[in-house]
């Protein structure tokens, strides 16, 4: 997984990564930290595996690490972050030699990954689903604050 190791260390990623740390510092609930990203990426990759999807391993990682990087843009001015994400991890995964089509394929699963089209890709739906999967919601001490209840959760999941 080389190509993603090239997203790890670009500083592009590591500057937005930077920013939404700084944006959730006293955060109460869920981050948007590398954590985060990893935790889709491994929820995206056995769901991939389990459903026989065929999807290629290094794009669900690549697309898990860059979904979220522009979360603090929303933080501050509520420019919603599937959206504000996407010129950025164009650049970061064509600097990393992604192809044209790859790319195509993540932005469009970062585009989606907040309410997917009920026309959206096998491969939009997994983030979709690895997204709501990786918060730990009945373990979290701010729960009955956040908008994300297990009934909605589960109700999201079942569309």
């Amino acid at each position: 997984m080389e190509r993603v190791n090239k997203i790890k260390s670009h500083p592009l990623f590591l500057w937005h990564m930077e920013q939404n740390r700084v944006s959730e510092a006293d955060r109460q609930f869920c981050k948007h930290d590398l954590a985060h990203a990893l935790d889709v990426a491994r929820i995206a990759y056995v769901i991939n595996l389990e459903d026989a999807l065929n999807l290629p391993k290094e794009r669900i990682y690549a697309t898990a690490l860059l979904h979220d990087i522009t979360k603090w843009k929303q933080h501050k001015d509520g420019t919603p972050h599937n959206e504000s994400a996407m010129e950025p991890a164009a650049q970061i995964l064509l600097d990393c030699d992604f192809s044209d089509a790859e790319i195509a394929s993540i932005c469009n699963a970062i585009f989606q990954h907040r309410s997917p089209p009920e026309d959206a890709t096998p491969f939009s739906r997994l983030f979709f689903r690895a997204d709501k999967l990786s918060r730990a919601c009945y373990a979290c001490v701010v729960s009955t604050d956040c908008k994300w209840t297990d009934t909605q959760k589960n109700q999201l999941l079942s569309h």
